[in-house]
Parts: structure tokens; C-alpha cells; sequence
């Protein structure tokens, strides 16, 4: 921590696996970065605040100061910390942070506010988002003027439509979950023994975009080509790995292909998942822009904040 530049806030994001903390200045410096595996899956209600202040200590000061702790994600879920009830969709998310809850914490300087997740009810559709309407807000601080589609790449990947600083309505597909539940726990496990990032893995990558977008229809028959190429063309399991995520993907993408238009879409994740949803977006002819999801994060934590002043 820089003793030099005093703390104004901390910034929270509490997943379902990890919880990371940030020490932000008043001038949006991050003092420090802190994380731990105590995600919302690993814990009971009563261990958050025990938690939180344990992810924290080190990196305070012995000041009395109150400071403003701002949590998104599934530390207001219903078997979280405190439930945030969500926003409906058409969700206004310039009012997030006004419709923050306040958990039960013992009496000491955090203030901790949880941010509440976003429901899409229609009918047939419904859906629910818990932390990325927060990177959501984020990127509407980061391009105001943005309307249009968001994807959102990771374990369970969103797709966005924003409109007017709303989150209008929303679809989630289960890609990252699904390749690790077939690449640990199916037949296809067989193939994926041994090292996976070696140099098949971009042509088992391209082969597997290609087939997902071009017969999505065919996903579930398509992918026990990962076991039969391995068992009858040799291939390695780089290569199997490539062509799994491929196929997952690109069957994603084009799935949504009635979201995507003229305008380049924000692909909101991690480095190595953008750059495998843009080599599939690209294949299709559509254009996309990176945003580093924990830029995006911090930058929606912040503003949400603003709004609770």
C-alpha cells in the first residue's frame, strides 16, 4: 500500500469461486490488490464478514475512518452474505448502486454495500445476471454513448443488448461450464490427457470455429469427434482441446447471430477467451473491441459508488 496517497474506498468483487478486493484512492489510483479463494460457493452467511475483513487486514491503516466497501457478483445472491434483490429488465443501471443492501458487519470502519444482479422475466426467456451488469456499467462509464450488443465471454457467458444506459434484456449459455464438464467428466476426457497448449492447438482451435458456425445444429454429434479423431487420425490432445472449445463456441456464436450487426461488439473477458470468441466473430464477418473485464469491473464498482453518494 502507498502510504503516501491515502485510502478512500475498497472495491469488491465476490465470485463464486474467488473474491478480490482492490484499495482504491480518491483519485481512482489502486493501492492494492488483494484475493482469495473464499468464493460464495466455499461459504456460509455467517463467514463474509470474517472473510472479508481477513482479505483486508494488512492492507488498511490504523486509521478510524470509515471507508465504503462497494461488492458485486454472488455476495447478494440468495445464498449469499445478504440477498440483493435483482433489477428487472429494462434494468436502468444508473440507479444500481441506489438500490445497494447493506449486510449485517461487525461494528468496525468497513461499510460494505452489495450491488444488486439483474432478472430478465419474460416468459420462455428468463434469466438472471449476478457482476456482469456491474462491468455492464462499466463499460457505459468507459463509451457513454454505447448502444448495442455486449458478449460477455467466460464460465457462463452473457450476451447483452444496452440501450439508453439500460440493460434491456440478456441470454446466457453455458460454454466454459460445459467444455469443463465434458473435458473432465465424459468419454472426451480420454483425449484430453496430456499437454493441451502445444501446437495443434490453434488448428484444432480454427477446425472447431469452423464447425460450430457452419452446423450448430450438430453440436451434440460433433463432439465425439474429439474421441474418434483422436482414436482414428492420431489426434493429440492440444488438438483435441483446440477443436472442443471451438466447437463450443462457434455452435455459441452462432446461435446468437440475430444479436449481431453493423456496430463492432464488446467482447467483455479475459484476454484468452476474447481472442478466441473475436477469431470466431471474425469468421462470421463481424467486428468486435476488447474490454479487459477487471478495467471494466473497477470502473462499474466506482460508478455505482458515485451513485450511492
Amino acid at each position: 500500500m502507498n502510504v503516501n496517497t491515502p485510502m478512500d474506498w475498497i472495491a469488491v468483487d465476490w465470485g463464486t469461486s474467488n473474491v478480490r478486493a482492490w484499495g482504491m484512492s480518491r483519485t481512482g489510483d489502486i493501492l492494492f490488490a488483494a484475493e482469495s479463494d473464499k468464493g460464495m460457493g466455499r461459504l456460509n452467511k455467517s463467514d463474509y464478514a470474517e472473510v472479508l475483513a481477513s482479505l483486508l487486514a494488512g492492507h488498511l491503516d490504523d486509521g478510524d475512518t470509515p471507508l465504503d466497501v462497494i461488492i458485486c457478483g454472488m455476495a447478494g445472491a440468495k445464498q449469499g452474505w445478504c440477498e440483493a434483490p435483482y433489477l428487472a429488465t429494462p434494468a436502468d443501471l444508473h440507479s444500481l448502486g441506489r438500490n445497494a443492501v447493506v449486510p449485517d458487519m461487525p461494528k468496525n470502519r468497513l461499510r460494505p454495500r452489495i450491488l444488486s444482479g439483474v432478472s430478465h422475466d419474460l416468459p420462455g426467456e428468463e434469466d438472471v445476471m449476478r457482476g456482469e451488469e456491474t462491468q455492464i456499467l462499466g463499460l457505459l462509464t468507459l463509451k457513454p454513448a454505447f448502444s448495442g450488443t455486449v458478449c460477455m465471454p467466460g464460465t457462463h457467458s452473457k450476451w447483452v443488448r444496452v440501450a439508453d444506459g439500460r440493460i434491456t434484456s440478456f441470454a446466457t449459455a453455458m460454454t466454459g461450464e460445459l467444455y469443463e464438464l465434458l473435458s473432465t467428466h465424459s468419454v472426451l476426457r480420454h483425449s484430453l490427457q496430456g499437454d493441451l497448449t502445444g501446437p495443434a492447438l490453434e488448428d484444432g482451435l480454427g477446425t472447431g470455429l469452423e464447425t460450430g458456425i457452419g452446423e450448430p445444429q450438430a453440436l451434440t454429434g460433433k463432439l465425439f469427434k474429439v474421441r474418434a479423431a483422436a482414436l482414428l487420425s492420431g489426434k493429440t490432445p492440444d488438438w483435441c482441446a483446440g477443436y472442443l472449445s471451438g466447437l463450443l463456441v462457434g455452435s455459441e456464436v452462432a446461435g446468437h447471430k440475430n444479436w449481431i450487426g453493423a456496430a463492432p461488439i464488446p467482447l467483455v473477458g479475459s484476454a484468452r477467451l476474447s481472442r478466441i470468441y473475436a477469431r470466431a466473430f471474425d469468421i462470421i464477418g463481424a467486428k468486435t473491441e476488447m474490454v479487459d473485464a477487471t478495467t471494466a469491473t473497477l470502473a462499474g464498482l466506482t460508478a455505482a459508488r458515485k451513485q450511492i453518494s
